[in-house]
């Protein structure tokens, strides 16, 4: 294992979002298998939220599938493995509300939560399976040009008067 990975999981030890994850993982019944990197794989999590296939919560990622469906994606876990690191690198679970208003942005911009979602895109939008929607269109249409003041217009005429 990388000193950085090692580091990553220590600091997700300490800051406690490791331990919340393996409390979520054992809660729902999930199956842990420890994992490269330091991360430690949590298989075959069912309820409905979230709808992702995978999601991390400090070292942990739970995946919805078993371990010969991930074995076949090394993309998404490196991707995972990112967002363990950003939980890291935000001192544990100040990480989830600032993934979740990075998320609410992100559908407000264009009515997708990972598309302009800092978090997300720092862990390669591709690799987790995204597809990356466009802003919305209200919010790229163009501002019309000003209008050109015609004869008729007061303020024409005061600047036309010398006033």
């Amino acid at each position: 294992m990388h000193r950085r990975d090692r580091l990553r999981s220590a600091l997700n030890w300490m800051n406690g979002s490791t331990l919340l994850g393996l409390a979520a993982a054992k809660l729902v019944g999930c199956e842990l298998r420890p994992a490269s990197c330091g991360l430690i794989f949590a298989h075959h999590y069912s309820p409905r939220l979230p709808k992702a296939s995978a999601f991390t919560v400090g070292n942990v990622v739970l995946f919805r599938a078993g371990p010969e469906v991930v074995a076949r994606r090394p993309r998404l876990v490196e991707h995972e493995a990112r967002h363990c690191t950003q939980y890291a690198l935000c001192f544990g679970l100040p990480f989830l509300p600032a993934y979740f208003l990075a998320a609410g942005a992100s559908w407000l911009l264009t009515g997708d939560p990972a598309s302009r979602n800092v978090f997300e895109r720092g862990a390669g939008l591709q690799e987790g399976g995204y597809v990356e929607r466009p802003l919305r269109a209200a919010l790229t249409r163009r501002v019309s040009a000003p209008r050109r003041l015609r004869s008729s217009d007061p303020l024409r005429r005061r600047h036309s008067s010398g006033q």
